[in-house]
């Protein structure tokens, strides 16, 4: 299995989806303020392939290299910083798979995706629970190699969404990768996501009841109580939600530029005047300018250093140590780009007075959004691991149940 080299230059693809981008931009306050799943912006990105740039071309895909698909996705968060995250499991599927051993499964669920179809997660517990509450049992009809899922999840990103399911479950034996059509009889997919932030990406219930699976269905096992090792899984996961925290960046700032110039009065001053001649607002556009491109710089930094890891593993090049190192790379990158986005999320409001406070703006969603990203991860935690690394030489301990050989 092959990837094309990637050769195609970033302005043509920037073209190729800009009015897609466009169209999503344009709608995205009115879906924020009234709640509106994008149903439809997601179809948009399925049909023109945004769903499996990095699929291999001869699978149907585009295989874009990853500094490719992650500056995309930073204009895709610019425009709607929801798609970005509803569509982060089916990249991070596609990434799994990439990194698989190439056989007939492998071939298959990356041509699914490149058709079009998209992988939402049924991973995360809302219960006390620790390990996967969600359970297959041998069908009680005694077909041979026939199942039965059962149990619920929550924090399913993208599932309402998505035309199949990557849920985590486990038997007698172990825990499981099981995938499973959205649409299967006795699949229940609920929009009860609370969050302040991310309103809109799905992340809430999904339900198993006597969901018939096929042995084909079964992935791979795996115990969830092992660290994950010599991946670029963790690494990837993360830097698409920098890669979105970047997009909200720009967005930032494309806001506050657009807010500026169409003002004619500044705080404090007597009679007409354009705020866009104001020293004061000129230092507040030049802060989020420096800190967007920032945060687009780390991301761009971040996605060629796992290019570089996975390009090597593709080889048997690829040490524990290149594995190692590029986790606590991105870590480092997670720690300055939510102080970024976030400053530059508050910075936003000192362009306008309370005029920028309106609902028909939704100013307040960048740092809704950005807060609710920058809480999926436990930075201090992960701060914590980069200084015991860079102390003792201690790897980061991380848990994530989806491991390949």
């Amino acid at each position: 299995m092959t990837q094309a080299s990637g050769s195609t230059h970033p302005d043509a693809l920037f073209a190729r989806f800009h009015d897609i981008f466009a169209r999503i931009a344009q709608g995205s306050i009115a879906r924020e303020n009234g709640r509106e799943l994008p149903y439809e912006a997601v179809q948009w990105l399925k049909d023109s392939g945004f769903t499996s740039l990095r699929v291999p071309v001869e699978l149907g895909g585009s295989g874009v290299t990853l500094p490719q698909f992650f500056g995309l996705l930073i204009r895709l968060a610019e425009a709607e910083s929801n798609l970005a995250q509803i569509l982060r499991v089916n990249a991070g599927f596609t990434e799994l798979l990439l990194e698989r051993k190439d056989d007939d499964d492998t071939r298959h669920w990356l041509g699914v995706i490149g058709k079009g179809e998209t992988f939402g997660a049924a991973a995360s517990e809302r219960t006390s629970a620790t390990s996967n509450s969600v359970t297959l049992t041998p069908d009680p009809d005694k077909r041979p190699g026939h199942y039965l899922l059962n149990g619920e999840k929550y924090y399913s990103t993208g599932t309402l969404y998505a035309d199949w399911i990557l849920v985590r479950a486990h038997d007698a034996e172990s825990d499981l990768n099981v995938l499973v059509r959205s649409d299967t009889p006795g699949v229940a997919r609920i929009d009860d996501w609370d969050g302040f932030g991310q309103r809109l990406t799905g992340s809430g219930t999904t339900r198993f009841d006597n969901v018939l699976v096929r042995q084909d269905q079964i992935l791979d096992r795996y115990h969830v109580s092992e660290p994950r090792r010599n991946t670029i899984i963790t690494a990837f996961y993360q830097t698409v939600h920098l890669a979105t925290l970047a997009g909200i960046a720009r967005a930032i700032q494309r806001d506050a530029v657009e807010f500026t110039q169409a003002r004619t009065r500044t705080f404090g001053v007597p009679g007409q005047s354009s705020p866009r001649d104001n020293p004061l607002v000129h230092r507040v556009i030049g802060r989020l300018a420096s800190l967007a491109w920032s945060a687009e710089q780390l991301v761009d930094a971040v996605a060629n250093a796992i290019e570089k890891v996975h390009q090597a593993r593709k080889v048997g090049a690829a040490q524990t140590e290149d594995y190692i190192a590029l986790d606590v790379q991105t870590f480092q990158a997670q720690q300055v780009i939510i102080g970024q986005v976030l400053e530059a999320a508050t910075l936003l409001f000192e362009v306008g007075g309370a005029s920028a406070t309106s609902d028909k703006r939704r100013l307040d969603r960048h740092w809704r959004n950005a807060r609710t990203l920058a809480s999926h991860n436990p930075a201090t935690q992960r701060e914590a691991a980069i200084g015991d690394y860079h102390l003792n030489g201690n790897p980061p301990s991380e848990r994530f149940g989806l491991s390949y050989a």
